[in-house]
């Protein structure tokens, strides 16, 4: 009986760890990501101009989203 309340909290403690491990990565991560393409707006309003003499697509040129593709 004794053993089986050990093994619960050891389980239950890895368990409350593991999600606050997990947690801390996304929240990491989430706030690094920048997305493939942006708005007009959003190239803009983050102090960005867009260039249309790119060859293929618009770009985002200065800003926060400087050399993202504008969608």
């Amino acid at each position: 009986m004794r053993i089986r309340r050990i093994l619960a909290a050891v389980f239950a403690t890895a368990a409350l760890a593991g999600l606050g491990l997990t947690g801390a990565a996304t929240a990491t991560a989430a706030g690094s990501v920048t997305p493939a393409s942006v708005t007009p707006g959003e190239c803009t309003d983050n102090g960005g101009k867009i260039d249309r003499s790119t060859p293929v697509l618009p770009t985002c040129r200065g800003g926060m989203y400087d050399g993202q593709t504008v969608d």
